[in-house]
């Protein structure tokens, strides 16, 4: 299969994973015959400082001509205290989102068995949790009407059907794919825009009558998705709550920089970590790559590639089960790793298709 992939690499540890991602998709081309191009191009703080914009013209053009659109992160500590800058990094990802229909955020959330010590919760809890969490993102009150001055301040979320029902039809379809379980999370006690959720869900049931449909309020799915996380097998949310949900959830993992995920919409899918861009640690080969390298499986499965994207997610299996691990979940006394170890080691699995049993036993290192 041929493939033109846009890289965004952004700020901070974005170049260093990045690297590793393509470094992931070159080895997958090389072993199953595929021909991938790259096309990188610049945004985030990187893109203000050259051009003045988070999200240039030529980076959006070359999203659109591209197939797809793998993405690091931005973010950058001097813009995040002044309360009065109009251009920041993060208004670039908005605009990315916005200018490519990205409306729907998908973030798998699975448990890897050698790693449930480093979560915060408790192991009996954790064991077996495997959802799904999809996201709204080009609505709410991220997009909706803003207005601040020095006594008053209001962001407006707002919904139109059409918004709503779009984002429902793809949970349900997850869900159909998945165990048929879908729980839609909202604040329709509350809120008028979670009660046209509600309502638009609930007509839409019929059409998905082998989908068990729930229904749960964001503070209650906030304290479940910790303490009962195997109940749950997709989850659909509006936009801010879906946010805060998605960052909770790399309790479960243990790390964020385990969790992947995809964007797609109207035009481009994109796929990307769901972690920042720490930019405390960029250049110091720290960042853990792995959720970049399985942000590219997902890219890679998105055009029906299967057999590659779990090679992919075998490679990463194994790199954990060897402790072949970044410092924040390697085991105590464990060798160190930094980025490119851990990247070189999961490229040379898929490279020479170690089975992971024989990997283990040679002990192998890069």
């Amino acid at each position: 299969m041929k493939l033109d992939i846009a890289i965004l690499p952004g700020d901070g540890i974005g170049p260093e994973i990045m690297q590793q991602g393509v470094a992931t998709l070159d080895a997958i081309a090389q072993k199953f015959g595929h021909e991938f191009t790259y096309h990188e191009v610049i945004c985030g703080a990187h893109a203000i400082d050259e051009v003045g914009d988070p999200f240039p013209e030529k980076t959006f053009k070359t999203c659109m001509d591209a197939d797809a659109v793998l993405f690091a992160a931005v973010g950058d500590p001097r813009f995040d205290n002044d309360p009065t800058l109009k251009v920041r990094p993060e208004t670039g990802l908005l605009a990315m989102r916005k200018q490519l229909g990205l409306f729907a955020n998908v973030r798998p959330v699975a448990t890897f068995d050698c790693l449930l010590h480093k979560s915060p919760l408790k192991e009996e809890l954790l064991k077996g949790a495997d959802f799904i969490v999809i996201r709204e993102l080009t609505g709410g009150m991220y997009f909706g009407e803003k207005y601040q001055d020095n006594e008053k301040a209001y962001d407006t979320d707002i919904y139109y059907r059409n918004e709503i029902e779009r984002i429902l039809k793809i949970a349900f379809e997850y869900a159909q794919k998945r165990n048929k379980h879908l729980t839609v999370v909202d604040k329709a006690n509350v809120l008028a825009s979670s009660r046209l959720w509600r309502q638009i869900a609930k007509e839409m049931e019929p059409v998905y009558s082998d989908v068990n449909t729930d229904y749960m309020f964001i503070d209650n799915c906030a304290m479940r998705v910790l303490t009962e996380p195997t109940f749950f097998d997709v989850i659909v949310t509006e936009n801010t709550f879906g946010d805060i949900l998605t960052d909770e959830t790399s309790c479960i993992t243990g790390s964020m920089g385990l969790q992947p995920s995809s964007s797609i919409g109207e035009y481009t899918p994109l796929f990307e970590p769901v972690h920042g861009s720490w930019p405390q640690a960029a250049g110091k080969n720290l960042a853990n790559p792995v959720a970049q390298i399985l942000s590219a499986a997902m890219l890679l499965e998105h055009f029906g590639l299967e057999d590659e994207g779990r090679i992919i997610r075998e490679a990463v299996e194994a790199s954990l089960q060897a402790n072949v691990r970044t410092p924040e979940i390697q085991v105590e006394g464990g060798k160190h790793y930094g980025t490119k170890e851990v990247g070189n080691w999961i490229v040379n699995y898929i490279k020479y298709s170690i089975s992971y049993r024989i990997l283990l036993y040679l002990n192998y290192k890069v």
